[in-house]
């Protein structure tokens, strides 16, 4: 036990608070042994999956998608390079799309000035009257490619 982390130091070392950490867990993305004192003990190889799930979450990716994901990675072993390998080229598109959008939005809000728009007919948030709604839920101008 003398080479695992206390649930302080996996806290400190990833910059992730001890709470969220306890709901990684619950959650089943991360794992730990407990003391005898019922304390928990975490093993290094922990903090490359919790750097994954900070980064991943941080990008919008869903904590349900995390789970998925790392669910496919080996549970009695530290994953390899191939490990990692697979899982990013299963997110790839993904994470373009991703990109794509927000590429979008920061291009097309600097038409704005402050709270007003130089045009609202091309606005990517304004939707008078709400006459987009058969086009899709949400900022549909702003969701859409091209």
């Amino acid at each position: 036990m003398h080479d695992l982390l206390t649930i302080g130091e996996l806290s400190a070392r990833s910059g992730v608070a001890p709470s969220a950490l306890r709901y990684y867990e619950r959650l089943g993305l991360i794992s730990s042994t407990r003391t005898g004192g019922n304390q928990r003990r975490y093993e290094r190889s922990m903090l490359r999956r919790v750097a994954f799930i900070r980064v991943s979450a941080q990008v919008g990716v869903p904590l349900e998608e995390i789970g998925a994901a790392l669910a496919d990675l080996p549970a009695g072993r530290t994953p390899t390079r191939t490990d990692w390998t697979r899982l990013s080229r299963a997110w790839r598109s993904r994470l373009d799309e991703q990109i794509a959008l927000m590429e979008r939005l920061r291009d097309r809000l600097d038409g704005c000035i402050g709270c007003g728009c130089l045009s609202l007919k091309t606005c990517g948030l304004y939707n008078h009257g709400d006459e987009l709604a058969e086009q899709g839920p949400g900022p549909v101008r702003l969701m859409r490619r091209g």
